[in-house]
């Protein structure tokens, strides 16, 4: 009687496992490299309004303090952006130097506070949906810095995401909570937090007397069970 199957059929199912195994493999990989916030939304830059707000000129030359314009970040939830007010109040005529004033760049601005309306600033930094509120002031006031989130603003012309903000991020932070933490008077110092918080991921034991108090006091916390209030940042 002759065969009803080729004799190379009894590997068949060999190859197609194998088969099945690599296709599977390539996907999982493929969605671990290019389906994450690292790889979709740093870099992330809109188009402002206007002639859009120069960091690198108002945080960088001028060293104002991120505190000027994001008012509620110490007592809020949310770091608010500036009202039109605000950004008149340096924006007045008499009130800049010559060669600090830019003319008909923020003619965008001067008109929104005469027709007393809002700037339409696009957002930059989104987390997902399942964040329900970031609360910044607990941040601010633990002493992380605005540069461990949002990078070196005081050199960014125009603003973009810096950091992917997903949940392992997050993680890696709160698990090395000592390589993170500067003190709340050194939040919004970008060009020092920059340099100590580098070296001190190199090894060096740079942390602040108010900045060692705070993370021993996250660390005795962490040891004794983690935080439990996940509803904190989980709404």
């Amino acid at each position: 009687m002759s065969m009803l199957f080729p004799r190379w059929m009894n590997a068949l199912p060999t190859v197609v496992a194998i088969g099945a195994i690599s296709a599977l493999t390539t996907v999982a990989a493929g969605t671990w490299y290019w389906a994450t916030p690292d790889f979709w939304e740093v870099g992330y830059m809109p188009t402002q309004p206007g002639s859009g707000f120069n960091h690198q000129i108002h945080a960088g030359r001028l060293g104002m303090d991120c505190r000027y314009c994001h008012t509620n970040v110490e007592d809020s939830h949310w770091a608010n952006i500036p009202t039109a007010s605000t950004c008149m109040g340096c924006h007045t005529e008499q009130k800049l130097k010559p060669e600090y004033d830019p003319g008909d760049k923020v003619a965008f601005i001067r008109e929104a506070y005469a027709a007393d309306e809002s700037i339409p600033w696009r957002r930059v930094h989104k987390l997902p949906d399942y964040v329900g509120n970031f609360p910044h002031h607990m941040h601010v006031r633990a002493g992380v810095s605005c540069f461990s989130c949002h990078g070196q603003i005081r050199g960014m012309p125009v603003v973009y995401q810096e950091q992917g903000l997903g949940m392992g991020w997050c993680l890696d932070c709160h698990r090395n909570v000592e390589d993170n933490i500067v003190g709340p008077s050194k939040v919004t110092d970008l060009v020092w937090a920059e340099q100590h918080l580098k070296e001190r991921a190199q090894g060096a034991d740079n942390a602040t007397p108010e900045a060692k108090q705070i993370i021993k006091s996250l660390q005795e916390s962490i040891a004794g069970g983690g935080p439990q209030n996940c509803g904190a940042c989980h709404q």
